[in-house]
C-alpha cells in the first residue's frame, strides 16, 4: 500500500496582485540602499567625471555611490517608449509596453555543423546565415547574432553587425562592448544604412547591449563604448547576469536587487551624460550548481516577471522574460520541456523583448542552427492553442449540409480548398517526417537554399565595407 499525497492547486500565476507591487517596491528600496551605502565600481574616468559634476559621491577606488534623490532625478528624464528601427518601417519596434517582440540571443562561441554535427568555432558566415533564417520567420521581430564572428578576432563585434544590417531587414542588435573608436565607427555604420543622422536618431537601426561585472561593478570599456551609443542616440540595454552562490547572494531576492543596483547605476550615468538617452533594462539570474560549482542558467524561480516589473517601475522598456532554451547540450526532454513552457508563457510576459530564440544550447554556448526552427515551432504552436476561437469562424454549415449524414468529406471542393492550411505539426509537413528534429533540419536546409532579403543599395554597401576595413586596420593599435 502506498500513500497517495494531497492534491496540489495552482494559483494563475501572470495575474498582478497588491503583493506583487509591495514585493517590486520593497525590491526598489533595497536597490536604492544598495546604491548609497555600498555603491557601484565605475572603472572608466569619463564616467566618474559625469558623476562628480552632478554631486554623486565618488572616491579614490573609482566606487561611486548615488542618493535616490540623483536616481528619481537622472531616471526621470529616460523615455518610458522609443522605436527600434528595421529597414523598412514595417519592421519598427515600438517599445510601448503595448506588446512583446521576440528576440534571438548571444553569443556563443561554437557551431554545431549542419552537415557534419562536429563542432567547430563560430564564424562571420554562421552569423549571416542566421541573420536570413531569422528574416524568415516571422515570430522572431530582433535579430542579435547568436555566435561571434571569431574569424575576426578584435574586430569581430563590427562584423556582427555587419552580418546582420546585410542579411536581415528586421532591427539588429548591433553595438556592443568595443573600444570606444570602434563603437564610434559602429555609430557610423547605423547613419549610413539609415540614411542620416535625424533618421539614425528617429528610427535606430541597431541598438546596444553591455554586460555589468558582478559583483557591483562596471565594465570600463564597455561603460565607456555605451557612453558613445547614448550620445547617438543608440538605444542600449544594460545586462547585470549575477550568479547565485558565486558573484551574487545565494538569495534570489538578494542576487536581483545586487542586480538592479548594477543596472540602474549605468542606467542614470547614461541620463546624467545625456538626458533623454533610449536605455533598456535587464537582469538576468543565474545560479552556481553547488556540485561542480558550475553555471545554470534555467533556473526555475518567480525571477523573470519581477525583473520584468521592476524595469517598468524605473520607467523603461524590459529585456527578456521567459526563456525558450536552456542549459541542455543536446535536443531531448529536458530542452523540450523547458522551451515549451517558456513558450507558452510567453503570451503573458509583459517585456517589451523577449524569447531567447538563438538557437543555442549547453548553457548558451553552442549553436545548432535547426534548434531555432524548433523555438519558433514551439512559439507558434503556443500562440496558436492560446489563441480564441474567431466570432466570424467558418461554421462550413453548407458544407455539412450537402455531405448529410453517413457521408464523407474527402471529395467536397471545401475540403480541397482549407486542407493543406490545417495547423500540422512540424514533422507532419512536407515530405513527412520521422521526428520534428529531422523536419527541423530540412526546413533549415531549405530556407538556407531559398531565402534571400532584399539586400542594401551598392553604395551603402561599399560604405559599409571600407569602414570595416578601417576598423580592421586600426584593430592592433586598438587592442583592449
Amino acid at each position: 500500500m502506498t500513500h497517495t499525497p494531497d492534491i496540489i492547486s495552482f494559483t494563475p500565476l501572470l495575474r498582478s496582485t497588491a503583493d506583487d507591487t509591495a514585493t517590486v517596491e520593497r525590491l526598489q528600496a533595497a536597490t536604492l540602499e544598495i546604491l548609497e551605502r555600498i555603491g557601484v565600481c565605475f572603472p572608466c574616468e569619463p564616467a566618474l567625471g559625469v558623476f562628480r559634476r552632478h554631486g554623486a559621491s565618488v572616491d579614490g577606488d573609482g566606487i561611486v555611490r548615488l542618493t535616490p534623490e540623483l536616481v528619481a532625478r537622472a531616471l526621470a528624464t529616460a523615455p518610458r517608449s522609443f522605436v527600434l528601427g528595421g529597414r523598412e518601417p514595417r519592421f519598427d519596434l515600438t517599445l510601448d509596453g503595448t506588446r512583446t517582440y521576440l528576440s534571438t540571443e548571444g553569443v556563443g562561441t561554437l557551431v554545431r555543423d549542419p552537415e557534419t554535427g562536429a563542432e567547430r568555432s563560430s564564424r562571420k558566415a554562421d552569423v549571416e546565415l542566421m541573420a536570413r533564417i531569422v528574416d524568415a520567420l516571422p515570430a522572431i521581430s530582433f535579430f542579435w547574432p547568436p555566435v561571434s564572428a571569431q574569424d575576426h578576432a578584435r574586430t569581430a563585434p563590427l562584423h556582427e553587425c555587419h552580418a546582420g544590417l546585410t542579411n536581415t531587414l528586421k532591427h539588429v542588435r548591433g553595438a556592443t562592448t568595443v573600444h570606444p573608436r570602434q563603437a564610434q565607427r559602429i555609430v557610423e555604420m547605423a547613419t549610413v544604412v539609415a540614411g542620416s543622422e535625424a533618421a539614425r536618431r528617429a528610427r535606430p537601426p541597431i541598438c546596444g547591449n553591455v554586460c555589468t561585472i558582478s559583483p557591483l561593478s562596471q565594465d570600463d570599456v564597455g561603460i565607456a563604448a555605451a557612453l558613445v551609443y547614448a550620445g547617438a542616440g543608440i538605444p542600449v540595454s544594460f545586462m547585470p547576469m549575477p550568479t547565485m552562490g558565486s558573484t551574487a547572494p545565494a538569495s534570489l531576492a538578494g542576487a536581483i536587487v545586487q542586480g538592479e543596483a548594477e543596472v540602474v547605476s549605468a542606467m542614470v550615468l547614461m541620463q546624467l551624460a545625456f538626458p533623454g538617452a533610449p536605455v533598456i533594462h535587464s537582469n538576468i539570474v543565474s545560479a552556481m550548481d553547488p556540485r561542480s560549482g558550475g553555471y545554470i542558467g534555467d533556473i526555475e524561480a518567480p525571477a523573470e516577471r519581477l525583473i520584468t516589473r521592476l524595469g517598468h517601475a524605473w520607467g523603461v522598456p524590459q529585456l527578456c522574460g521567459p526563456s525558450v532554451t536552456g542549459d541542455e547540450a543536446h535536443i531531448g526532454w529536458d530542452f523540450g520541456s523547458r522551451a515549451g513552457i517558456g513558450a507558452t508563457l510567453l503570451s503573458g510576459t509583459e517585456a517589451e523583448i523577449s524569447g531567447d530564440l538563438g538557437g543555442l544550447l549547453n548553457g548558451y554556448s553552442v549553436l545548432d542552427p535547426a534548434f531555432i526552427i524548433l523555438q519558433h515551432e514551439l512559439v507558434m504552436t503556443a500562440r496558436r492553442t492560446l489563441a480564441e476561437l474567431p466570432a466570424d469562424a467558418d461554421l462550413a454549415l453548407d458544407v455539412i449540409a450537402d455531405v448529410g449524414p453517413r457521408g464523407h468529406y474527402l471529395a467536397h471542393q471545401h475540403t480541397r480548398d482549407h486542407v493543406r492550411g490545417f495547423p500540422l505539426p512540424l514533422r507532419h509537413r512536407g515530405a513527412g517526417y520521422g521526428s520534428a528534429e529531422e523536419a527541423a533540419r530540412a526546413e533549415l536546409t531549405r530556407l538556407e537554399r531559398e531565402h534571400e532579403p532584399e539586400p542594401l543599395p551598392a553604395d551603402v554597401l561599399a560604405e559599409l565595407e571600407r569602414i570595416l576595413a578601417e576598423a580592421d586596420g586600426d584593430a592592433e593599435r586598438l587592442a583592449l
